[in-house]
C-alpha cells in the first residue's frame, strides 16, 4: 500500500468548477433520460453502523451499484447512456434541433438486463412517433467500438441492442470467459486482443478509423474528450440520488479508478451538490495498476509499464484518461494504492460483517474503495493526513456485485446468492 498527498489539491472551501457535462445540473439530465427510457430507480445506500464504530468513525455508507439497471455494474450508466445520447445528437443533426428525451424508445424490460429478442424498444407515440422512427433508422446505420476489462463493454453492447445499434467489444487477454458471455449476450461482436487494456484502446481506435465506426472509449486522449464526457456524465446520477438518500453530506469519500473517468465525474457532481462543505476525495487504484498514482506523484499524466495482472481487473488500466487526471489533481485530497489481497479482505468485510444486515455484495473492483478505507482507517498518519476522525461520515461506492461467481466463490468460499440473502439484495 501506498499513499501521497496531493499538495495540488485545492481548498475544500473553495473546490474547482465542476467538468463539463459532470455538475449537479447534468446530473438531473442524466436521470430525466433514464427515466424516459427506463423504470427507473434508485440505488440503495447501505448504512454500515457497526463496522463504523469498529473503524473509529461516525458514519460509513455505501451506496451499492451491484445492480444498477440490472448489469451489476454503475458501467450501466456510462456506456449505454452515452449510446442513446449519441444516436439522439445524430438525429438532432439531421433534422436541426434538438432530439425530445419523449421521444426516446422504451425498454420493454425496464432494464437493460434481458438479452432476448423482447428487450427490442417500443417507440413513442403521437408528434414525438417520426422522431423515434429516425432515432431507429440512426441507430440501425451506427456501430459502435470500445474496449473494455468487462463492464464498459457490457454496457455499450447492451445500450446498442436496446437502440438497435450494433456494437464490437475489443476484450484483452485477462478478461475472463464469464465476462465475455456477459457482452455476447447481448448480440455483440467480441474480439479478443492480445496485450493489456492500453492496447486494446489502441486496436479499437484503428478499427473505428478504417471502418468507419464510433469509438466509445471510457478514457480520454488528447483530441478525444467529447463521446467520454457522456459517458462520465451517466455517472453522476450516483452522486444526485447519495445526496438525497443521506441526511448530512460525506466529510470523506474513497473513490476506485481505472482510468480515472468514475472518481473525476463523482467528485465534480459531488463537489458541486456539496460545495458549502465539499468532501476530502480520496482515489483508490490496484497497486499494479497505478497510473494516478504515478501521475500525482509526477505532476503529470503518467503511463505505467504493465506487469502481472490484478485481481481488480475491472481497475486494470495503465494510463489515466487526460481529462479526468487533470481534474482529480485539483480535487483529490490523496491518491493511494492497495494490493490485492487488501481487496479480497475488503470483499470479506463486506460480505460478511458482524452484523449480517449490513452485508454488501461487491466484486474484487467493488470493493477497492473499502480497501481504502480499511487501510487509512489502520494508520495513523494517513487518519491524521485526511483528517479521518471520530466525526467522519465516510462515503464508499461499490461499483459491482459479483460479475464472475466462479471467482467469487474461490475467493470468499461462500456464493454470491448467499451474501445476496443476507444483504438483501439482488445476486
Amino acid at each position: 500500500m501506498k499513499f501521497f498527498l496531493n499538495p495540488a489539491s485545492a481548498p475544500p472551501a473553495t473546490p474547482p468548477q465542476p467538468m463539463a457535462r459532470c455538475s449537479a445540473r447534468d446530473a438531473a439530465d442524466v436521470e430525466a433520460t433514464l427515466r424516459a427510457v427506463f423504470d427507473y430507480r434508485p440505488t440503495p445506500m447501505r448504512a454500515l453502523p457497526a463496522m463504523a464504530r469498529k473503524l473509529g468513525i461516525a458514519e460509513l455508507h455505501v451506496k451499492d451499484e451491484g445492480a444498477r439497471l440490472g448489469l451489476r455494474s454503475f458501467k450501466a450508466l456510462g456506456g449505454a447512456y452515452a449510446v442513446l445520447r449519441l444516436i439522439m445528437a445524430e438525429v438532432g443533426k439531421t433534422r436541426g434541433q434538438p432530439f425530445p428525451v419523449a421521444a426516446l424508445p422504451r425498454a420493454r424490460s425496464g432494464s437493460l438486463r434481458s438479452a432476448g429478442a423482447a428487450e427490442v424498444s417500443a417507440g413513442a407515440e403521437g408528434v414525438n412517433a417520426a422522431w423515434t422512427r429516425d432515432f431507429h433508422d440512426m441507430a440501425a446505420s451506427m456501430t459502435f467500438v470500445c474496449a473494455t476489462d468487462g463492464n464498459h463493454g457490457q454496457s455499450v453492447a447492451a445500450g446498442a441492442r436496446l437502440a438497435g445499434a450494433h456494437a464490437a467489444i475489443l476484450v484483452h487477454e485477462g478478461v475472463t470467459q464469464a465476462r465475455r458471455d456477459a457482452i455476447a449476450r447481448f448480440g455483440a461482436e467480441v474480439i479478443e486482443v492480445a496485450g493489456t487494456y492500453d492496447d486494446a484502446v489502441a486496436e479499437s481506435m484503428r478499427l473505428a478509423r478504417e471502418r468507419g465506426w464510433t469509438l466509445l472509449s471510457d478514457t480520454t486522449w488528447p483530441g478525444y474528450e467529447s463521446i467520454p464526457q457522456w459517458v462520465m456524465q451517466g455517472y453522476t446520477l450516483i452522486a444526485r440520488e447519495a445526496e438525497r438518500q443521506l441526511a448530512l453530506p460525506p466529510t470523506h469519500v474513497f473513490l476506485q479508478a481505472g482510468v480515472g473517468g468514475f472518481a473525476a465525474a463523482l467528485a465534480s457532481a459531488m463537489a458541486d451538490q456539496w460545495s458549502a462543505a465539499a468532501p476530502a476525495f480520496i482515489v483508490v487504484e490496484p497497486a499494479r495498476a497505478a497510473c494516478l498514482y504515478e501521475s500525482a506523484r509526477a505532476g503529470r499524466p503518467v503511463k505505467v509499464d504493465a506487469g502481472a495482472p490484478t485481481l481488480m481487473s475491472m481497475l486494470e488500466c495503465y494510463e489515466p484518461s487526460h481529462l479526468a487526471w487533470r481534474y482529480l489533481q485539483q480535487i483529490a485530497a490523496a491518491f493511494m494504492t492497495v494490493d490485492d489481497e487488501d481487496a479480497v479482505a475488503a470483499m470479506r468485510a463486506l460480505a460478511l460483517p458482524e452484523r449480517s444486515g449490513e452485508a454488501v455484495l461487491a466484486g474484487e473492483s467493488g470493493a477497492a474503495g473499502m480497501a481504502g478505507l480499511l487501510a487509512a482507517a489502520g494508520d495513523a498518519g494517513m487518519r491524521r493526513d485526511i483528517g479521518l476522525d471520530e466525526g467522519a461520515r465516510v462515503l464508499l461506492v461499490n461499483t459491482e456485485s459479483a460479475t464472475d461467481e466462479a471467482r467469487f466463490q474461490a475467493l470468499l468460499g461462500i456464493s454470491s446468492s448467499d451474501v445476496a440473502l443476507r444483504a438483501g439484495a439482488p445476486a
